[in-house]
């Protein structure tokens, strides 16, 4: 089972859950190997970085830069934008790399 199938079902199950994530696009807010706890929520806001499907993509880390009818703009951040969706599943609550707290929007 994939890390991203996994995290869904914890998601279903418990609300949360945690997930490693790898690469440079959420730099200096989140480092690769970072250790994110994510939680599912009624709402998210601008700034929220989620985990997300875009255009049948699973995006493990991104971050909500706009709100509309349409769902969520999702972009990393260097300022690309992945695009619109109303697929999110959780938003990054709490962020560890090597045992230090490096994130943390509760």
């Amino acid at each position: 089972m994939s890390k991203y199938l996994k995290l869904i079902e914890e998601l279903k199950e418990f609300g949360s859950g945690k997930m490693k994530v790898f690469g440079n696009s959420m730099l200096p807010i989140i480092k690769s190997s970072t250790l994110l706890t994510f939680k599912k929520q009624d709402e998210y806001q601008i700034d929220d970085i989620v985990f997300c499907r875009v255009k049948g993509r699973t995006i493990d880390a991104h971050k909500i830069t706009k709100k509309s009818d349409a769902g969520y703009m999702i972009a990393n951040n260097k300022g690309y934008e992945n695009g619109w969706t109303k697929q999110v599943y959780a938003k990054a609550i709490l962020g560890e790399l090597k045992g230090e707290i490096i994130y943390a929007n509760y």
